[in-house]
């Protein structure tokens, strides 16, 4: 039997919308997509580092450049979906998804490939505050939308699951390029079954879309991670000083704009409700202490432990499963016990098991490995959809998109400066290692670029020569992770206890809004 309930806009609607799982199903393609499309590229890594010749700098900027333009637009695309329609929005973004996969696949320089990368993420920041603003529309039960946020966080985990799997296979049986490709089936299901079964929501008087508004939040956003990321790789610099400075003032501009503007791009009020604020925070943190050491594990897998794509796709798994049955179960946790439990709970998990990661050597076992990445996807798959949830019932539904946005944001800076700051601290340590006698300067110099390039110069040399360099740059590689994931423990483990202070006294709703 449905329940009828009465809407924001005064008419009676009904809360069990018909065909929502439907439309939900059609929803997770996108997330999947999104997921699968930032694992793959990890484990495509060496092989593009191998065709493209890329320095360290330009293959930290293919890594995390798509991640600083989704952080620079999502907010701007979260208002937007919530002025021309959601579904409008991600059907267009699904289509140049699509289209933008091509041109990644076949980059033939550096340059290209970032570019292509960038365009992706103007492509990426239409479709996930759309996915996550259309699942608080289509479900109004807030139990139900716990299970279907769970079962969004869930594909999100699964996609970082199936992407390297996948990738790992087409990487063993075609050209690197082929992992950008499959995006191209999931987007034309998605385009073909979304125009019949999502339905449109939007705001009912949402206001012009101010468009100074969206280029301050792009050029604060990208100057604040470009500015860090510099410092992170090169110390101190009058370019990094700069960037630092240009973000900081239109971020600051920014936020002035919004307190003033009748209808602003993102309503600043939001995080005046503790819940929401703590939920942000939480994620922004978690994301960025475990990001930089994903992108390098696929890496580690490869050329420290010398495991096939598939292999090495195959031992990133247990993280997946751990995320996956988290995500499902906890609104139903959280329910039970509280949510700042279950939020400073999973954060510290993560944490400890990030601690365990600092005793890594080339011979780790993979027992060790595979226990620590369990934990680790069991603890952030209920830190996640929990604070997912929380930040989604703190709006009301007109303002879905810009909280998803939000809630995005908060992902997509958390990976960037992760990449960033973890990524430089690995590159950092890694490049000060001593190549042995007789190795010619231009084998060094590319050795010291990544330790793809390292196991690919030494093709030159010698066999023992190439021996003693590969396994000279594997021990620096495996220094920088280990401090790496000392700091993303110490990230992990402080964001446990803030966590546990700001979600103090919230709670998942219980009964069918009105």
């Amino acid at each position: 039997m449905t329940t009828s309930t009465f809407g924001t806009t005064g008419r009676t609607e009904d809360v069990r919308r018909p065909g929502r799982w439907l439309a939900l199903s059609v929803l997770v393609l996108a997330v999947l997509l999104v997921a699968v499309d930032a694992t793959v590229l990890g484990l495509a890594t060496p092989f593009l580092s191998e065709d493209l010749e890329p320095t360290g700098t330009q293959l930290l900027w293919i890594g995390d450049v798509y991640s600083f333009v989704i952080a620079g637009l999502l907010v701007s695309m979260g208002s937007l979906g919530d002025r021309i329609g959601r579904k409008k929005l991600l059907l267009i973004g699904a289509t140049a998804f699509g289209a933008v996969s091509v041109l990644n696949a076949y980059a033939t320089s550096p340059e290209t490939m970032i570019v292509a990368r960038a365009l992706l993420g103007v492509a990426g920041a239409t479709l996930m505050p759309s996915t996550l603003a259309l699942i608080r529309n289509l479900f109004h039960d807030p139990r139900e939308r716990s299970l279907a946020i769970g079962i969004w966080g869930a594909m999100a985990s699964a996609g970082a699951a199936v992407g390297p799997v996948v990738g790992g296979f087409l990487l063993e049986h075609f050209w690197w390029g082929s992992v950008f490709l499959i995006n191209l089936p999931v987007m034309a299901v998605l385009v073909l079954v979304g125009v019949k079964l999502i339905p449109e929501s939007k705001n009912p008087d949402p206001g012009p879309w101010d468009l100074p508004s969206v280029a301050l939040s792009l050029v604060g956003m990208i100057g604040v991670v470009y500015a860090i990321k510099e410092l992170a790789s090169h110390g101190p610099s009058l370019d990094a000083g700069l960037a630092a400075l240009a973000g900081a003032g239109a971020l600051t501009w920014f936020v002035r704009r919004q307190l003033t503007l009748p209808a602003p791009l993102l309503d600043m009020r939001l995080f005046r409700h503790r819940g929401f604020s703590g939920a942000v925070l939480a994620d922004l943190l978690t994301i960025l202490g475990l990001s930089g050491l994903v992108f390098f594990l696929s890496q580690f897998f490869q050329l420290v432990q010398g495991r096939q794509p598939l292999e090495a796709g195959l031992a990133e798994l247990p993280a997946a499963v751990g995320a996956v049955t988290a995500g499902l179960v906890a609104g139903i946790v959280a329910r039970r016990f509280s949510v700042r439990s279950v939020v400073a709970g999973g954060l510290a998990a993560v944490g400890l098991s990030l601690a365990v990661l600092t005793g890594l050597d080339q011979h780790t076992g993979y027992p060790l490995l595979g226990a620590a990445l369990l934990v680790v996807g069991v603890g952030a798959g209920f830190a996640f959809t929990v604070t997912a949830d929380v930040i989604l019932s703190s709006v009301p539904k007109e303002q879905a998109g810009s909280a998803s946005a939000v809630s995005e944001t908060a992902y997509e800076l958390g990976a960037a400066l992760g990449i960033a700051v973890l990524g430089s601290i690995v590159t950092g340590v890694y490049r000060g290692f001593p190549t042995p006698s007789g190795v010619p300067s231009d084998v060094t110099a590319a050795a010291h670029e990544s330790l793809g390039g390292a196991v690919e110069a030494s093709g030159t040399l010698a066999p023992d020569t190439a021996t003693a360099l590969v396994s000279a740059a594997q021990e620096a590689f495996v220094d920088g992770l280990r401090i790496a994931a000392g700091v993303g423990a110490a990230v992990l483990l402080a964001t446990a206890v803030a966590a546990w202070f700001l979600l103090r006294g919230q709670k998942l709703e219980d009964g069918v809004e009105h």
